[in-house]
């Protein structure tokens, strides 16, 4: 569409995707069609691309998702690449536009492309933290190796334990992170009874943890929802540096990560 590849701030915001879609496929994160991103469009789109003629028929949301009316989305598309989104965002992923009844959505450009199957999870959560006041653009979910396979044990499948072990690995975590993490049980993805979950731990955090699955990170912008998540990765590789070289870390204290706080203003 001639409007919007000549919107500039849009195409720059296009573009930081494709970037995060590249981190996550070099990070060994995104296996297949693993993962998916939406990102809140809205405010960089004029009137007129707001108003793009819809490119097929439109298409019945679960939920009415009534704070999200009018808004429009990047979403990655259902069985898409990371790998081919980085290096063309438009032919593995659309544009799509929410009704003003927030009951469905049109894809409104590039192409009829259907987004990721975990849409209803990712609208959910951004009507939820919309209708809450917060200024929510982001919804990144992602598969690292590393932080899926801290799920399969069970001491951290407690928040405030997973939350400790990370932050304590390296200051940055607790100065990244500092909301720590939340832990949704396993079910099934792409379900609306994973996104309520979810969005009960985004009552607190910033950053969820799917058991056995993923993690999910919310924000205002894509590349700190990326740095959220790397940065825990670093700490989990941390953690099982330590374990493999046959001892238990010891990992910063108590007073340590208080620390921060005041340093910080966290």
């Amino acid at each position: 569409m001639e409007t919007i590849r000549n919107n500039e701030k849009l195409m720059a915001e296009i573009g930081r995707i494709a970037e995060v879609a590249g981190y996550l496929w070099t990070k060994g994160w995104a296996e297949r069609n693993g993962g998916n991103i939406s990102v809140n469009l809205t405010d960089l789109m004029s009137d007129v691309e707001k108003a793009l003629p819809a490119l097929g028929p439109a298409i019945p949301l679960q939920e009415a998702m009534t704070a999200l009316a009018g808004h429009i989305f990047y979403v990655t598309g259902t069985g898409k690449r990371m790998r081919y989104v980085a290096q063309n965002p438009f032919a593995n992923g659309s544009l799509i536009r929410i009704a003003g009844d927030g009951k469905s959505y049109d894809i409104i450009a590039e192409q009829l492309i259907l987004p990721t199957s975990e849409l209803p999870s990712h609208l959910m959560m951004h009507n939820y933290l919309r209708a809450m006041g917060r200024d929510n653009k982001v919804v990144l979910h992602t598969h690292p190796t590393d932080l899926i396979g801290m799920t399969h044990c069970k001491p951290f499948l407690d928040s405030e334990v997973i939350t400790r072990t990370l932050w304590s690995m390296i200051p940055e975590c607790r100065i990244i992170v500092p909301k720590g993490v939340g832990i949704v049980p396993y079910e099934i993805p792409g379900t609306l009874d994973l996104a309520r979950a979810t969005i009960k731990q985004l009552e607190k955090h910033d950053v969820v943890f799917w058991e056995k699955h993923g993690i999910l990170a919310v924000g205002e912008d894509l590349i700190e929802c990326f740095d959220a998540i790397d940065t825990l990765s670093k700490s989990a590789q941390i953690y099982f540096s330590a374990r493999m070289a046959g001892y238990e870390p010891a990992g910063m204290t108590d007073k340590q990560l208080d620390d921060l706080v005041p340093a910080f203003g966290l």
